[in-house]
């Protein structure tokens, strides 16, 4: 059953588009990386989701989540999908905690406005933490953001996002702050909790290796659209756009030791900057006039003109 769909999602601001056509779906209890450069559009399309967007953008296209189009929902129903259908975990968890209040006053807010009342919502709040791989929850409970590290926090945030049994959660980069040990902990556990409870994912990262671990597909942005969705147990031996192959080819461990890591040729490109016509166009090593000028449709798995003279 399909939970979230994108239909020819369109974001800009004033007339500098930042997302074209984006189209995806993601199934119930689905985890789904989205992949790419910086700049590529990713967390604007997850943030489309729960209608985090700069002020004044327009917005054309449709994002439904069950079915309803979000654009159409009112005050209270955005605000019941935020509480309790949707959960997003950011890249800092120090930018979503209030310094200033406990980890239990954020833990248990969006329960207490549920109206759970204070001695149940503690004690949700620190079986939670307890699923997370928190010790000594109770002691947490009562301590500041600020003393704890940022791999603990980000699993407060975690938990945070567990807590009121969402249908999807939106993790954006959730391990961008964090040293590469904790980045396994942390991914380990929000992984873990995801197929215990059968939630959907959608998981931004520039780590395919990670993305393919983790997710059951991969979409592949660039310059504000999707230009490669394919299972992630076949991202290394199916990928067929040339960009999907260019960044995988440019990871570390592709060369033998003591040679210089490829790198994706020229500048990446933003949405305002693309050609009109395929957006990898001036940097793929296999362009032709027509990849400039014409709009490649979705063949397959991905929007590429030139699929079976790449291959």
């Amino acid at each position: 059953m399909t939970l979230l769909e994108f239909e020819n999602l369109r974001v800009s601001l004033g007339d500098r588009p930042i997302l074209r056509n984006v189209t995806l779906s993601v199934a119930a209890g689905e985890a789904v990386g989205l992949v790419g450069e910086s700049g590529s559009g990713k967390s604007m399309t997850v943030r489309s989701v729960v209608r985090l967007l700069p002020e004044g953008a327009a917005v054309t296209g449709a994002v439904r989540f069950e079915g309803a189009d979000i654009a159409s929902l009112g005050a209270a129903g955005l605000r019941r999908m935020r509480s309790r259908d949707v959960a997003m975990v950011f890249q800092d968890p120090r930018a979503v905690v209030n310094p200033v209040r406990t980890v239990g006053d954020f833990l248990t807010e969006v329960l207490r406005d549920q109206g759970v009342n204070r001695a149940d919502a503690l004690r949700k709040a620190a079986g939670s933490l307890s699923e997370v791989g928190v010790d000594d929850a109770s002691r947490r409970l009562a301590q500041r953001p600020y003393e704890l590290s940022g791999g603990l926090l980000q699993r407060v945030v975690i938990a945070a996002a567990l807590l009121t049994e969402p249908k999807l959660i939106l993790a954006d980069e959730p391990t961008t702050a964090l040293d590469v040990t904790t980045q396994e902990e942390v991914v380990a556990i929000l992984d873990e909790q995801r197929r215990r409870r059968s939630v959907a994912l959608m998981f931004i990262t520039h780590d395919l290796e990670l993305a393919a671990a983790v997710c059951d597909r991969i979409a592949v942005m660039y310059a504000g659209e999707i230009v490669e969705i394919l299972p992630a147990d076949r991202l290394h031996t199916e990928a067929r756009h040339p960009y999907t192959r260019a960044l995988l080819g440019s990871r570390p461990g592709t060369v033998p030791p003591g040679q210089r890591l490829r790198t994706v040729p020229g500048v990446p490109q933003s949405a305002l900057t693309a050609p009109p016509g395929c957006v990898f166009a001036d940097r793929c090593p296999h362009a032709e006039d027509r990849c400039r000028d014409t709009r490649p449709a979705f063949r397959g798995s991905a929007a590429c003109h030139l699929l079976e003279e790449v291959r």
